[in-house]
C-alpha cells in the first residue's frame, strides 16, 4: 500500500480484531450463549468497519488529493469510485 494511510494503526487494528475472532472461536468452542456470539461478532464488523473507513480516508486524503493536483481527475474518480464499492461491500 502507498503512503496513502496509516499502515502501522492500520495494522494495530487488525491484530486487534484477529484477537477478537479468536476470541469469538474459543467462545463457539466453549458453547457460549448464542447472543453472546453475536455481540462479539457485532463488535469485530463495527471494528472492520471503522479499519476500512480509515483506509478509505486515507485514499481521499493523499491518493485522491495528490492525483488532482498531478491532473489525473478522470483516472483517480474511477479508482475512487471503486474504493468507495469495495467500502460499501463491508457496511
Amino acid at each position: 500500500m502507498k503512503d496513502c494511510m496509516d499502515s502501522a494503526g492500520i495494522v494495530r487494528r487488525l491484530r486487534r480484531i484477529e484477537g477478537q475472532v479468536r476470541g469469538i472461536i474459543r467462545m463457539v468452542e466453549e458453547e457460549q450463549p448464542c447472543e453472546d456470539v453475536l455481540i462479539q461478532i457485532g463488535s469485530v464488523k463495527a471494528a472492520l468497519h471503522k479499519a476500512g473507513q480509515r483506509i478509505l480516508e486515507g485514499h481521499l486524503h493523499h491518493c485522491v488529493l495528490e492525483g488532482i493536483k498531478a491532473g489525473n481527475g478522470d483516472e483517480v474518480l474511477d479508482d475512487l469510485s471503486r474504493a468507495l464499492e469495495q467500502f460499501s461491500r463491508i457496511i
